[in-house]
């Protein structure tokens, strides 16, 4: 049993807060540990707390925990950071949705407007990040900063250049996409193996072996007896639904996760051209999207009222690890206990091939307590590549250059390559729309 201190910035946060909590309590060797829970709203993170408790008190964890509106205090001599934090907040990425639909702007491949990384929402979290980056060094500059608020892709590559003192490891749990993959095969899955490269919300599945014998072709096997009558029962905008294996048939790799779903951009943007071309694919971005943000609506109140009820806590969230690696990725390096993990690194020893060296990406590594160590992937196929240099990379470092700079032109420049822009003049009037919302007069400065 070990005794470090983690720090869970942005503890409110439903999405990620129950599966803390539970794998936290639930791993008896960081049962000695202390738990710092961190946020700016108080009620959700009062009721983080509460529950917390009483779910070390029922499972007989001996965890330390504490809670505070303070970084700094949360931070100090902390050994890891779990950042989960949303600055801007929802109403006002769906304000800024409201304003590009009137533009012409739709959901698919729209990856800095219609998509929870709009650019109207990085700004905040960049800053943010900054901020953040500058108390850990100042509190903890030994910690390891675990990202799991978005954007990784941008924020692991900006972090990697800007702040490369401070330990960061993205993660992002759209590679368990594989595991419904294997499901459909009716494969165990604890003896699978697979590879799944790529950046952040753009991964691929190149490689799935069963008891080491690949089965890649079992899948194709399925496809021709079972496909057709799967995808009259698949939910839409599904990670395994009718897009998600015809990109497969396209490009000989299997999307993985977030790659093609509205999580991650509903990329590529030709299956979302209007509603009938949607309604052929079983695409349906705006109910999924609804149901997110209902999810996190709910759990955020479940919390709240579970807080307050003298019922066992164990009662309403069973006792049960969740399927996320955050907690076992500590264990790992804290304990010394070496495993095998998907995270999101620089790509500074060509991990992913093809991908800039200063860039992030998707890729197992090695964790241990000797760190992270990442395993360099087989290659995607070419023209993936292509579309992750084009659709992922470019845009990305187009928006960084705007953010460091300050540059309105350049994050013009940014609306310009989203793929329903259609003039300057459409691009430049939801640029202004979007700046002269009173709330962004800080945007609006940085950008002159």
């Amino acid at each position: 049993m070990v005794d470090v201190k983690i720090s869970v910035i942005g503890a409110g946060s439903a999405v990620f807060s129950m599966s803390l909590i539970k794998d936290l309590c639930l791993t008896p060797s960081l049962s000695g540990s202390t738990v710092s829970l961190m946020d700016v709203n108080e009620e959700r993170l009062n009721a983080v707390y509460a529950i917390c408790r009483k779910y070390a008190e029922e499972t007989g964890s001996r965890l330390r925990i504490e809670k505070t509106l303070n970084r700094r205090e949360s931070l100090r001599e902390a050994d890891f950071v779990v950042n989960t934090a949303l600055t801007a907040g929802y109403s006002r990425l769906r304000e800024g949705w409201s304003i590009a639909r009137r533009w012409g702007y739709r959901f698919g491949g729209s990856l800095h407007i219609m998509h929870d990384e709009a650019f109207w929402i990085n700004f905040y979290q960049l800053r943010f990040f900054d901020s953040l980056m500058e108390d850990i060094l100042e509190e903890c500059p030994e910690a390891w900063h675990i990202q799991l608020a978005n954007p990784v892709l941008a924020g692991v590559t900006y972090l990697g250049r800007k702040h490369s003192g401070v330990k960061t490891i993205g993660l992002c749990h759209g590679f368990s996409g594989v595991y419904r993959i294997a499901s459909l095969l009716g494969l165990d899955a604890e003896k699978i193996c697979f590879e799944t490269p790529g950046v952040n919300h753009f991964i691929w599945l190149t490689s799935l072996t069963y008891e080491g014998k690949d089965v890649l072709p079992l899948l194709d096997e399925w496809i021709a007896r079972e496909a057709g009558k799967h995808f009259e029962k698949v939910g839409f905008s599904s990670d395994v639904g009718p897009k998600a294996f015809d990109l497969y048939r396209r490009f000989g790799v299997f999307p993985v996760g977030d790659t093609c779903t509205p999580g991650g951009g509903s990329w590529p943007w030709w299956y979302h051209t209007d509603v009938e071309t949607e309604r052929r694919w079983r695409e349906d971005p705006e109910s999924w999207w609804e149901g997110f943000f209902t999810y996190n609506r709910e759990t955020v109140e479940k919390i709240i009222r579970a807080s307050l009820d003298n019922s066992k806590i164990t009662s309403i969230f069973p006792a049960e690890k969740s399927d996320e690696i955050i907690i076992p990725l500590i264990e790992s390096i804290a304990c010394d206990i070496p495993k095998v993990f998907q995270v999101n690194i620089i790509n500074s020893e060509g991990f992913v091939p093809g991908v800039p060296t200063d860039f992030e990406v998707e890729v197992k590594a090695e964790v241990s307590g000797r760190g992270v160590r990442g395993i360099r992937s087989g290659e995607l196929p070419k023209p993936l590549v292509a579309y992750i240099l084009r659709d992922r990379v470019a845009p990305v470092e187009v928006e960084l250059e705007a953010y460091e700079s300050g540059n309105r032109e350049r994050l013009l420049e940014l609306v310009e390559m989203d793929p329903w822009t259609r003039s300057e003049e459409q691009a430049r009037g939801l640029l202004n729309d979007i700046l002269s919302i009173p709330y962004h007069e800080e945007m609006r400065q940085h950008y002159k």
